[in-house]
């Protein structure tokens, strides 16, 4: 992870880290432009991106609080993408979780990223904390277009900065870099579902995780499809958390993606079955696919879930 102070808040991280990745842009293949006085980093909307590009998004998602790696994955034995973080709460939930819809006139993205915490808005951070006054927001959006200058303007204002101290990043799930960025979300998928089934985050003291990079699609929707089958059905996540053993285990067979029963097909197809409505499906299929729970104050390990290779195949191709 990087060196930055510890007295940073999220969006000062990440602020660092795009100015590292502005200095580096072309070696890079994104492009930096300016919408209006706010700073657009292109990733994969016309920009060629790239792996590196992903990776480096996916740590500036996080604000810097975790390492983004490239491994192979045991079961697939392709490129995968691996997480691990010393601060699980900060990095996943107050950073790079998707929980901002940002929808201006014809306009509309998913964003994460440490604006969020700016934003503040969201019920989540009531439980985890974490909201800041910042001089300079950072945030991702994942979409196929840029944003206008308009959607640039509410996104400062809400965030109570000006627009020229907002910097954007941008890419679709359909490009190497989104691919990359999406799938980088193992852990932040995990502690979302424990925080859905009412488990204390705070009490998660790191998180590692690991899921398959699956080939770049020809359309969002089948970006969409591949990045979520990836965690779905090739995602292992471990945490060590602290605490009586007993909520553990009550919580701990209700995480992983089988405990719903949208669980078994992939991801487009469920998709498509809901009428392309996240917010019909099942929230507890959002998960990765097999979960460890390590308690660092017992010693008992707590693992459940399972791979689905034949959905990874069918989704990702042979």
């Amino acid at each position: 992870m990087d060196n930055l102070p510890s007295t940073y808040g999220l969006n000062r991280r990440a602020f660092a880290l795009c100015e590292a990745l502005v200095d580096a842009a072309s070696d890079l293949r994104v492009e930096v432009s300016r919408v209006g006085s706010t700073r657009v980093i292109d990733f994969g909307i016309t920009a060629a991106g790239g792996l590196e590009a992903g990776r480096r998004m996916a740590e500036i998602a996080l604000s810097g609080l975790a390492d983004v790696t490239f491994d192979v994955h045991a079961i697939t034995g392709r490129p995968a993408i691996t997480v691990r973080t010393d601060a699980p709460v900060r990095a996943c939930m107050a950073s790079q979780y998707a929980g901002w819809e940002v929808a201006y006139g014809q306009f509309f993205a998913m964003g994460s990223g440490p604006m969020r915490a700016a934003y503040g808005r969201e019920e989540l951070f009531d439980d985890i904390g974490s909201r800041e006054e910042s001089e300079v927001v950072v945030g991702l959006l994942e979409t196929g277009e840029m944003p206008t200058e308009q959607v640039c303007n509410e996104i400062a204002m809400n965030c109570n900065v000006s627009p020229h101290n907002v910097t954007l990043l941008v890419a679709p799930t359909d490009s190497q870099a989104g691919n990359v960025q999406v799938v980088a979300r193992s852990v932040e998928t995990a502690l979302h579902k424990l925080h859905e089934l009412g488990f204390d985050l705070h009490r998660i003291e790191s998180g590692w995780g690991v899921a398959p990079l699956p080939p770049v699609a020809g359309d969002a929707l089948g970006g969409i499809g591949r990045t979520n089958d990836a965690i779905l059905y090739g995602g292992h996540v471990v945490l060590w958390v602290r605490g009586e053993q007993t909520s553990i285990d009550e919580v701990a067979p209700q995480v992983p993606s089988n405990s719903s029963d949208d669980h078994g097909r992939p991801f487009a197809e469920i998709f498509k079955s809901y009428e392309c409505d996240f917010y019909r499906i099942d929230k507890h299929l959002f998960s990765p696919a097999i979960v460890e729970l390590v308690n660092l104050d017992t010693g008992v390990v707590r693992r459940f879930g399972e791979f689905a290779p034949d959905v990874l195949e069918q989704s990702h191709g042979s």
